[in-house]
């Protein structure tokens, strides 16, 4: 997941494909000890739960020493960022070339619902990983590359508003990791979901 230290930006003039999350290049061996990795971490994240998995426990699962993988990861926050990547890039690839109403073809409220809907699905799949990557270090969601992503799509979305692009952060405001693990014991999946669509609704 590509990082950008800068914090939030405006993407208004950067074409949506360009703020895709890009695969890995790296060296067939580096590639084979990141599988590893990520095999080992997603198996001992879904068994024992993120915050209970350490990084020593990762490196063993994998087999690879533990200087490796901080070197490669930075910490537990850079390895769930890691295992977002490839599902980060399922979903974009869906808002670009997908089918309606996700996908093109749509009007700009169907699509904008459809995306607000489908990221919550992916949010609530992988919740505590989300909210890691997002909280390891105040901001840390700003600088995540996906989130310009998310940004720029939710404001094409919103050609009518006064300020798409503050809209869209407001909007997204609502999807923070941290935002909806509170709200989710008190208000529930489908009230939240609710919420969000009326939100969109609303600024249409």
């Amino acid at each position: 997941m590509a990082h950008d230290s800068n914090g939030p930006q405006s993407a208004s003039a950067i074409p949506l494909e360009l703020l895709r999350t890009p695969p890995p290049k790296e060296r067939a061996d580096a590639a084979r000890n990141r599988v590893a990795v990520l095999e080992a971490a997603a198996g001992l994240f879904a068994e024992h739960g993120v915050e209970a998995v350490s990084m020593d426990q990762v490196a063993a699962a994998a087999g690879v020493g533990k200087g490796t993988l901080f070197r490669r990861f930075g910490d537990k926050s850079g390895l769930a960022a890691a295992l977002l990547d490839a599902r980060e890039r399922v979903l974009q690839e869906a808002i670009l070339s997908g089918p309606p109403p996700l996908g093109p073809g749509a009007p700009a409220g169907e699509r904008l619902a459809a995306f607000l809907d489908a990221y919550f699905d992916y949010l609530l799949e992988h919740l505590a990983l989300v909210r890691m990557s997002e909280t390891a270090t105040p901001g840390a969601r700003y600088r995540i590359g996906a989130y310009r992503f998310w940004h720029r799509h939710v404001a094409i979305m919103l050609p009518d508003a006064p300020d798409p692009e503050h809209t869209a952060h407001a909007l997204l405001a609502a999807l923070a990791a941290d935002h909806v693990a509170a709200l989710l014991p008190e208000l529930g999946e489908q009230r939240i979901r609710a919420g969000l669509l009326r939100l969109a609704r609303a600024v249409m």
